[in-house]
C-alpha cells in the first residue's frame, strides 16, 4: 500500500468534507464490531468519516491509527473527534486520485 501524497490527501479531504459520519466510536474503542462496521461501510464507498465520541478510551490520534492499520486503509485526516479513511475499491476505483 503505497503512501498518499500531500495532493492526493487535499483531493479526498475535499471529498471528505461534506461526508456524514457513518461509523461512531464509543467506549469499547476500537473493537471487532467498529471493524466490522467499518468493512460493512467500505463495501459501499472508498472514503468513511468516523467519529470518536468523547467515551472513547484512546486519544483520536492513536485511534485514528489503529483504524487505519486494522481496516488496511489510509489514514487521510484526523480533524477534532473526526478521522477520515480511505482504502481504494481492490475491482473497481471509484476516485480518480491526483498523480
Amino acid at each position: 500500500m503505497d503512501e498518499l501524497t500531500g495532493k492526493q490527501r487535499r483531493h479526498l479531504r475535499a471529498l471528505g468534507n461534506p461526508l456524514k459520519a457513518t461509523v461512531f466510536i464509543g467506549r469499547d474503542g476500537v473493537s471487532a464490531a467498529v471493524l466490522h462496521s467499518i468493512e460493512e461501510a467500505y463495501a459501499n464507498r472508498e472514503l468513511l468519516k468516523l467519529k470518536i465520541e468523547r467515551s472513547c478510551p484512546l486519544d483520536r490520534k492513536e485511534a485514528g491509527q489503529q483504524l487505519a492499520t486494522a481496516t488496511k486503509s489510509h489514514l487521510v485526516q484526523v480533524m477534532g473527534q473526526t478521522v477520515l479513511l480511505y482504502r481504494a475499491d481492490p475491482e473497481e476505483p471509484q476516485i480518480a486520485l491526483p498523480s
